[in-house]
């Protein structure tokens, strides 16, 4: 169904809340942002950057044709123009706004330090110059490089402290760079990107930087894709086909990695955002993780699945009666582990030691407090956050609306929230569920962190309510 001609205004105003967009998109300039490179890091380091492909490498298809134009070249001035996009929001139904990058989705993962910080640090200059007249309904999000702890600590700090930012979008991964293929070869099969959580099994160690963090009152928001090389996503002629699923498999890598190394355990302060990739995954993940845990605790292992434990003479007497001549009494009593090694219990053979997971309430803790989920208006499957009986410890997860508005599937900015009340007509959620969706969640995420954080706002009365209702 398309929502175009019916603004968000006419939802707005059966509401007795506000609406906070917890991902709205900045479509930046490139002579504005090249301006800072240059400014930053001269005219040599401007071209590269200028240069700079997409991070999911030159084999793979990606983002074309994905900026609003024709009837909707408004909707893209939006995004480029914070008083304009500002002057609209009322008609779209929104009282305050977060604003991510576009070009920063990129450069964040560019390989080559120079490049990536410029490029990143000229972003969030740019920003701060831009949403300087409108930062009582419009936020930018600073764009925080992180390839090693220092970089991450210097860039955040930069942001915050000489620029003022209050939100960030940091890098959630170490990509290697991508090496073209030979002429005429198979793209599939040349050599590919590599890609490593900077958490997990990470070669640095970013606690500094979690601590870094919550001194200066930041939630640091995911916005990680998986389309790349040496990934499921890497088609080089279809890019319906690599953005499908895209931003939820690079969230739920990322909220992987800050689970199971134990971030969540030893920071319960922070609270992070995975955008655009929905909830539905987030939901799979937390069921997941407690089937595993079920089976795969140190002690069900050595209960169950211990191998020195195996009875090799119920084994025997099975073999002889139901076996066949492949498949004898004595073949198994020689090899009773049948090629599958009995190993020793290994090193580091409690892998819910990092997370401190010792019964299935532990994971409120660690997965549903810290984490919230950026779901779009046409996503119905944002309902599965608030079904407790799909959730294991009968909890809800934390969905944020994320409008999107300046890329490609936001066809008419106006009518986004039309279309996400339309889950509501559809009794796919709860009036209640809505006001979460819209208005106490992608508030938390960031009140949590910083209780003044919509302090000079237009939504500075109603958060503080919120937070006064929250820590009651």
């Amino acid at each position: 169904m398309s929502f175009e001609g019916f603004p968000g205004s006419e939802v707005r105003m059966r509401l007795d809340h506000p609406v906070i967009d917890a991902d709205a998109h900045i479509i930046e300039c490139d002579f504005a942002h090249l301006d800072f490179v240059r400014q930053i890091a001269g005219p040599e380091i401007a071209k590269k950057v200028a240069a700079t492909p997409a991070s999911h490498g030159p084999t793979v298809r990606g983002f074309w044709w994905g900026l609003p134009s024709g009837p909707h070249t408004g909707d893209r001035a939006m995004a480029q123009l914070p008083r304009y996009f500002r002057s609209r929001l009322d008609e779209c139904g929104i009282d305050f706004a977060h604003c991510y990058t576009t070009r920063g989705l990129g450069h964040i993962h560019q390989p080559e330090e120079d490049l990536r910080r410029a490029s990143c640090r000229a972003l969030n200059m740019l920003y701060a110059e831009m949403f300087a007249d409108v930062g009582d309904r419009l936020r930018p999000v600073a764009v925080i490089p992180t390839y090693s702890p220092r970089e991450a600590i210097e860039e955040v700090e930069f942001a915050v402290e000489e620029l003022g930012h209050k939100a960030v979008m940091i890098g959630t991964e170490l990509r290697g760079p991508a090496r073209k293929a030979s002429a005429g070869a198979d793209p599939f099969l040349s050599p590919a990107q590599m890609t490593r959580s900077i958490v997990m099994d990470s070669p640095h160690d970013y606690d500094p930087f979690w601590r870094r963090c919550v001194e200066l009152k930041v939630a640091p928001a995911c916005h990680s894709s998986s389309r790349g090389a040496n990934t499921y996503r890497a088609s080089p002629s279809n890019y319906v086909f690599n953005h499908l699923g895209d931003f939820a498999n690079g969230s739920e890598f990322f909220c992987r990695s800050l689970v199971f190394s134990g971030v969540t355990r030893r920071f319960p302060e922070l609270s992070f955002a995975f955008l655009e990739g929905g909830v539905a995954w987030a939901v799979n993940l937390l069921n997941d993780i407690v089937e595993h845990w079920e089976k795969r605790n140190l002690d069900s292992l050595k209960r169950n699945l211990d191998p020195s434990t195996l009875d090799v003479d119920l084994l025997e007497r099975l073999f002889a009666e139901f076996g066949d001549a492949r498949h004898t009494p004595a073949r198994i009593r020689e090899r009773p582990h049948a090629g599958f090694s009995a190993t020793a219990l290994p090193d580091n053979a409690d892998e819910f030691a990092a997370c401190g997971l010792r019964e299935v309430r532990d994971l409120r803790r660690i997965f549903v407090e810290p984490f919230y989920f950026g779901c779009e208006a046409d996503d119905r499957m944002l309902s599965t956050a608030f079904n407790r009986r799909l959730n294991p410890l009968g909890a809800e997860l934390k969905p944020v609306l994320g409008s999107d508005i300046g890329h490609w599937d936001v066809l008419d900015a106006a009518s986004v929230l039309t279309e996400a009340w339309s889950l509501v007509t559809a009794k796919l959620i709860t009036e209640q569920n809505f006001r979460d969706l819209t208005f106490v969640n992608p508030a938390m995420l960031h009140l949590s962190m910083n209780p003044d954080y919509f302090r000079g706002t237009v939504v500075e009365h109603a958060a503080a309510k919120l937070l006064a209702e929250r820590t009651r």
